[in-house]
């Protein structure tokens, strides 16, 4: 069955076929919203309302774009959900109190490619610090544009369709985030 056939299937309440939909997709779902959120266990509360949002109005799918785009949408918009309420909630520190005094969670995180080597791991980790803060600072929206182009290497236009815009509409997010991201990274670019 191809997957077109695998949803008409899923439509008309084949539970296997849409067993078999959710197996396709569950990974990239998972490792966008991981992505996304920067959190397993947001990622995985994504993951399953995902899903569970797919059985439930999987009926309404009418074959105007693809599965895949779709589903997409509905994982950024939960993604966008749960952003949003990260934002009205007091986001937990990263900086732990320890007897040695103040420490950051993520110097105790090992990086594997750094290796031995002292130098490049203290840049490797102020490298990520620095991504990781600058990611935090784009909106929503340009955070999410560019993550699906960079880490997820979606086109452009895949882009625009699952956030409900044009592909015009995501370069220029792209664009503003790609230049918010050199201003900041400056110094290592």
């Amino acid at each position: 069955m191809d997957e077109a056939e695998l949803i008409r299937a899923a439509q008309k309440g084949d539970q296997d076929a849409f067993e078999r939909l959710v197996r396709s997709y569950d990974q990239s779902v998972l490792r966008l919203a991981h992505r996304l959120l920067r959190s397993p266990e947001d990622a995985l509360d994504v993951y399953q309302e995902a899903f569970l949002r797919v059985f439930k109005n999987l009926n309404q799918f009418r074959f105007d774009c693809s599965f895949q785009t779709w589903l997409y949408r509905i994982v950024t918009n939960l993604c966008l959900d749960a952003m949003r309420k990260k934002k009205v909630r007091k986001e937990e520190s990263s900086v732990v109190d320890t007897a040695e005094g103040p420490r950051d969670r993520m110097d105790t995180v090992e990086d594997v490619y750094a290796g031995a080597n002292p130098q490049r791991q203290l840049l490797s980790a102020e490298l990520k610090g620095k991504i990781a803060r600058t990611l935090a600072e784009l909106t929503p929206r340009e955070r999410m544009v560019f993550e699906m182009r960079h880490y997820e290497g979606m086109r452009l236009r895949a882009i625009g369709d699952v956030l409900g815009t044009t592909e015009e509409a995501a370069k220029n997010c792209l664009f503003r985030a790609t230049q918010k991201m050199r201003v900041a990274l400056g110094e290592f670019v």
